[in-house]
């Protein structure tokens, strides 16, 4: 349970005792296992999510991260589930994605030069480690890994791309918005990957459009997702939701940008024409290349 206290000054006279100096507190019960308190305050400024931030971010500093389980597991990190609340306001609590990559498990150095090949790091210590593949270097990589897909997040984020509100970064952790459907219980789920539905034309071709767009936009400033497919798509109902972006590559600036665009395009045209719909992953390269130049 929680306690509120109003503190008052000890004086002769209540009343001459000044607002200023007179305040609210509670207290809070000590945490139970699996849960912690809220890091939102306790990380930099730029490592929060980009303003304006959707209301249901929970910001309050007496706030309680709650682990609810793991929710899928990777090569490279674990996605958990997190509800952040204060004991206070209930009502006001979040169900979040919580990422994070592995250190010393990591397992991505036999494609990690391709993908970050025109990237440099701050610290010179740390480059040598990560070529050296020591164990150190694998804990630079996992936070490398981490911070790219951050920082891919807030700018498809806030180029208006269809991507989960990424709420934070602390270290090797990323927590982001639970992208969710309804059931048919009226209950919330996560929402399914989009090869895992079998939508009918008219929604196939709205999710194909959806996809376009997004790819255009991405071309445009130069950037490509580098392993998109039909595995990290969400469907949260008619609206596309893009995942596991720690690859993304320059399309310009990196050798293999081309290649890459051309084989996103090719894994997206090659399931949206196994569920019927008539498309060509050339023509596609060949268009967003016209957005691009």
């Amino acid at each position: 349970m929680t306690d509120a206290y109003r503190y008052v000054p000890p004086v002769d006279d209540l009343n001459d005792v000044d607002e200023l100096f007179v305040f609210d507190f509670r207290s809070y019960d000590d945490l139970d296992d699996g849960q912690r308190w809220s890091t939102w305050l306790s990380v930099e400024p730029l490592s929060r999510g980009p303003e304006p931030r959707p209301d249901w971010v929970v910001t309050s500093q007496g706030a309680i991260d709650t682990e609810l389980g793991i929710l899928k597991t990777g090569k490279e990190a674990d996605v958990h589930l997190v509800e952040r609340a204060d004991p206070h306001d209930p009502d006001g609590g979040v169900i979040m994605a919580a990422k994070r990559y592995r250190a010393p498990e990591h397992r991505s150095f036999h494609r990690a030069a391709a993908y970050t090949e025109g990237r440099s790091m701050k610290r010179s210590r740390d480059e040598r480690a990560l070529k050296r593949k020591s164990t150190f270097g694998r804990q630079v990589a996992a936070g490398e890994w981490a911070v790219s897909e951050w920082g891919a997040l807030v700018r498809f984020w806030e180029l208006g791309l269809p991507v989960p509100y990424p709420v934070q970064i602390d270290e090797t952790e990323i927590l982001m918005e639970w992208i969710t459907v309804v059931d048919d219980e009226g209950l919330l789920q996560t929402a399914p990957r989009l090869a895992q539905t079998r939508p009918d034309p008219e929604l196939l071709q709205s999710h194909y459009d959806q996809l376009c767009d997004a790819l255009a936009t991405m071309v445009q400033n130069g950037v490509v997702h580098g392993d998109l497919s039909a595995y990290n798509i969400l469907a949260a109902g008619e609206r596309l939701v893009i995942i596991d972006l720690p690859q993304i590559v320059d399309l310009v600036g990196n050798l293999n940008g081309m290649d890459y665009l051309q084989r996103d395009c090719a894994n997206v045209c090659s399931w949206f024409r196994a569920r019927g719909l008539e498309v060509d992953e050339h023509a596609l390269f060949g268009e967003l290349m016209a957005h691009a130049f």
